[in-house]
């Protein structure tokens, strides 16, 4: 296994479906202007209520992606 570098963002996904969801949409948006993202990390959990309903699913995650060589 060879040495990697890596660097870490932070990232707020949301979504009206779920964390998952929300999730997934963060990862994929980073995806289109980062490259080599190799894991997450879920750091932060929290939503919005609206008339006593979970509207919307906020997940703030840290990802690593390798750096080049």
């Amino acid at each position: 296994m060879s040495a990697h570098v890596y660097k870490l963002v932070e990232l707020v996904g949301s979504s009206t479906e779920g964390t998952d969801d929300a999730i997934r949409n963060a990862i994929a948006t980073a995806n289109k202007s980062l490259r080599h993202l190799d894991w997450f990390e879920t750091t932060e959990i929290r939503g919005h209520i609206a008339d006593g309903k979970i509207a919307h699913w906020q997940v703030k995650l840290k990802v690593g992606f390798r750096i080049e060589e």
